[in-house]
Formats: C-alpha cells, structure tokens, sequence
C-alpha cells in the first residue's frame, strides 16, 4: 500500500538510514570519519521544506547531543527540525511506546507521521504497530515478506517519487 497522504511528518532513523554505521565503538560523533548513506543529501534537500523532518534513534553510544554532533559534520543536522534519542524518551525501538513517546511530543496523529528506517524488526514493525506510516529502506534487496512497510524503498533518492 502507498503511502496515504496528507502526511506533516518524517521520522528518520539515524544508522545506516542517514548516516553509515561502521559499527566502530564509541559515539559516531567521534569516529575518524562519518559520511551519509548515498542519495540521503539530494532526498533531504528535497523532502525538508516540504514536511517536518525528525531523526529519532536507539543507537547505544550515542544520546541526541552525540548525534547532533555527528549529523553535524556532514551538514545534515540543518534539515532536521527533531532529534530523539532512546535515552532521551524513555523506550527503545522497536518497542511501539518509542514511536508513540515521539508522535506525542510532536502533538500529532501517528497517521501523519511517517517511519523511514533499514531496519525492519527494528523500525518498521514497532512504527506500524504505534499507528505510523512506514517506508522500509532496504539497500541490500532482501528477499523477505515485509508486511508492516507500506512502501519499501532501495535507494534513498527513491523517496523524493514519493513523498
């Protein structure tokens, strides 16, 4: 099913959604180089003056001023009005109570909220289950029956046909 519109809200997942995780220790923020996944800077250039745009992330090293900073040294941390980190809100992914924990401290409908996310048990399946849109991100081309993604996508600049 596509996604059903009108939409106010993307909700990005950080690792390996926007930024790739070389699964180095410690904060990304600290790693010896950082970079975005392909096509997530023209997709976001895009998407940004068109709806809010929010990362929200479980990531273990890293709290929301640890992925500021690191979202920050590629530049992307200015198309992004929300950032949320499990250590923040109180929930982890893919528990429901973290997409709902974010949609109401947004004060909005999960229906208009979108989950844009790699990972499928981990960001999709909670999101669907919260009342959230999603869009799977599946770089790899898995061969598997994703049922809770409404739209599954295989490059990033896929989302600027639609949203």
């Amino acid at each position: 099913m596509p996604i059903q519109k009108p939409v106010s809200t993307l909700i990005f997942d950080w690792g390996d959604t926007l930024m790739r995780d070389f699964d180095l220790p410690g904060p990304m923020a600290q790693w010896p180089a950082v970079e975005y996944i392909e096509g997530v800077e023209e997709a976001l250039q895009y998407l940004c003056p068109k709806y809010t745009c929010v990362v929200a992330t479980s990531a273990a090293h890293s709290d929301t001023v640890e992925m500021i900073a690191a979202l920050k040294r590629v530049g992307a941390d200015r198309y992004f009005h929300h950032f949320f980190s499990s250590r923040e809100i109180g929930f982890h992914k893919p528990d429901p109570q973290f997409f709902s924990t974010i949609v109401k401290k947004l004060g909005l409908a999960p229906d208009k909220c979108v989950m844009i996310g790699n990972l499928y048990a981990k960001d999709i399946v909670g999101a669907k289950k919260a009342g959230l849109q999603t869009i799977l991100f599946d770089e790899q081309k898995q061969v598997a029956d994703f049922a809770d993604a409404d739209v599954v996508i295989h490059k990033m600049k896929d989302l600027t046909g639609i949203l």
